[in-house]
């Protein structure tokens, strides 16, 4: 199936990939210029007794972001040392400017001056296995060795649709989505990558309200930190993008949140941690320390007592570049919608570690792919099973979990989480995908 997923059909606002990079200084903890993980300061985690049989091929490896709070892992992996006291004392931390630019770098890999793995949206190592959005559609066979999060992204809507108050339901959006289109406008919804989480979360909103986010809406696509600035310039109506740019949004006085995608569905996957599969394959030992190291980090960041620590190291310009106030409230549970509603201390704050949080339930992969069969991504006769199977690497998670001494938090079932219910009342169940597609009123597929 040829894909429509046309590498002319994204929007880049980085040029060339080198522009699009910017390497981020850090350190094994503080906020100094050291570009490697292997800086000493009294503050770095003690190096952990690793055997000769199982230290790491190389030392290094090159990982990107993007400027989003669920990056948080690999930024605290590397700035409190994790990385460095399993033997990858040379990592390096990349800031990417979008993530057609992940896609770009990944693809070329380190040899060629990209990157080896990078914090991402997790369909995009999917898309990028198949080639379905690289260069002459050639496969580039990528492992998801992590997830990151869980919850955390937000819908926000401009503040000229204050008077809807949006919530759960787009359904009052239909009338002024028409009275646009009568006036020869379409509402413009922005999310962060063709195919990726936001577009997702933005299409299930909109499509349980009953609009065809095919046909009724203009879905483009915006990095996430120009998110605010595009609203700001009302080049958009509503915008799909994790944290902190929902909140640095209401405390600009710009729009507000209509719901935090874990009143979507609750306790969701998000982000991964991914690498391309031949430096996985060339590298298990290296591999594996990355993940002890990354897994440990997971359960730092999601310790109540770090989330200030936390917010302020990816406060810096080098990292998130954004007020530590627009950070922090989320991250602890504090939800201020920009509309009177508000959530405290809510169970649908980002989760790293907590909850399963950090496993990359294959169960959860497959509906990333089933979904964007619904949308067109994928061909309707996709072998869902099989696709996940090969780019999921939970076995590895398991390995690096239990040398770190966390071999209960492997699930009981290593596969699959359940069937999953959404806030609209569908229902997914991994074992059977047709059905769920089948159950959905809106869709391409």
């Amino acid at each position: 199936m040829s894909s429509n997923l046309s590498r002319r059909k994204f929007i880049l606002t980085a040029g060339a990939t080198a522009a699009g990079a910017v390497i981020v200084n850090g350190c094994s903890t503080g906020l100094n210029k050291s570009a490697s993980s292997g800086a000493s300061s009294p503050a770095a985690s003690p190096a952990a007794n690793i055997s000769a049989a199982d230290a790491p091929e190389v030392t290094t490896a090159k990982l990107g972001f993007i400027a989003l709070t669920d990056s948080a892992p690999l930024i605290i992996a590397l700035e409190k040392g994790f990385f460095a006291k399993y033997g990858m004392k040379d990592v390096t931390v990349t800031k990417q400017t979008s993530w057609a630019v992940v896609r770009d770098n990944l693809e070329l890999g380190s040899e060629r001056g990209g990157i080896d793995g990078s914090h991402i949206l997790t369909p995009i190592p999917y898309f990028m296995s198949t080639g379905k959005i690289t260069k002459g559609n050639t496969p580039v066979p990528m492992y998801i060795l992590s997830r990151l999060n869980t919850d955390g992204q937000g819908i926000s809507v401009s503040n000229d649709y204050a008077d809807l108050k949006l919530a759960a339901d787009s359904s009052p959006l239909k009338a002024k989505i028409a009275e646009a289109a009568a006036a020869g406008k379409k509402f413009k919804c922005a999310v962060t990558f063709p195919g990726g989480t936001h577009d997702l979360w933005m299409r299930y909103w909109l499509a349980a309200g009953g609009i065809n986010p095919e046909t009724d809406v203009d879905i483009v696509v915006v990095p996430p930190p120009q998110m605010v600035a595009n609203m700001e310039t009302k080049t958009m109506d509503a915008f799909c993008v994790g944290e902190p740019w929902n909140d640095r949004l209401v405390n600009k006085k710009l729009g507000y949140t209509a719901i935090t995608t874990g009143e979507l569905w609750k306790n969701h996957p998000e982000k991964s941690f991914s690498m391309r599969a031949d430096w996985v394959d060339k590298n298990p030992k290296a591999t594996k320390a990355l993940m002890m190291a990354v897994l440990e980090a997971q359960m730092w960041c999601d310790k109540d007592e770090n989330k200030e620590e936390m917010c302020k190291i990816l406060s810096a310009d080098k990292y998130v570049k954004a007020p530590v106030a627009d950070i922090i409230e989320r991250s602890k549970g504090n939800f201020d919608m920009g509309n009177g509603r508000t959530l405290q201390n809510s169970d649908l704050l980002m989760k790293f570690w907590r909850e399963d949080a950090a496993y990359p339930f294959k169960s959860h992969d497959a509906w990333f792919v089933t979904e964007n069969i619904r949308w067109g991504k994928f061909a309707a006769d996709t072998d869902v099973k099989a696709l996940v199977d090969k780019v999921n690497r939970s076995d590895i998670w398991q390995a690096a979990a239990k040398a770190i001494g966390q071999e209960a938090a492997v699930p009981k079932d290593a596969d699959s989480r359940g069937v999953e219910t959404f806030f609209d009342k569908v229902t997914f169940d991994p074992a059977n995908p047709k059905a769920y597609l089948d159950s959905l009123k809106i869709k391409k597929a």
